[in-house]
């Protein structure tokens, strides 16, 4: 299994760069069931702030990029449960922020009972608590 920094899948989805866009489709294309690639939650936080911030990409094309990573079946994705269930509620809720969707489904996965929060943005939209 080889891992794959943010880099290397802007390179892959953007393709702005003809060379490392190259070097990114090859590597991105030889992975497969038996030799995969590893996404890190890490990783897809920084890749859906940098299309949203940086190449102001829409909401449905960074959940179409990110959900295409989730159905290939050359990729593993860290706890990959709550990275769809975070998709989910990155949907579902218009003002809601994909890092803190992430952050909520990962605790909630991880058996929490809450997730405390002082961002009320946040606790509107992943369903985080408030701590007062």
């Amino acid at each position: 299994m080889i891992g794959i920094d943010t880099n290397i899948l802007l390179r892959y989805v953007i393709r702005d760069d003809p060379k490392q866009t190259a070097r990114a489709c090859e590597l991105m294309d030889s992975f497969s069931l038996q030799e995969p690639g590893f996404l890190t939650l890490v990783t897809l936080a920084e890749l859906f702030w940098v299309l949203d911030r940086s190449y102001n990409e829409s909401r449905s094309r960074i959940l179409q990029v990110i959900l295409a990573f989730l159905a290939n079946e050359g990729l593993r994705i860290e706890n990959e449960l709550a990275v769809f269930d975070a998709l989910l509620l990155y949907e579902t809720k218009p003002n809601a922020d994909f890092s803190d969707c992430l952050i909520a489904c990962c605790s909630m996965s991880a058996g929490c009972s809450a997730v405390y929060t002082f961002d009320r943005r946040a606790a509107r939209s992943s369903g985080m608590t408030i701590l007062s």
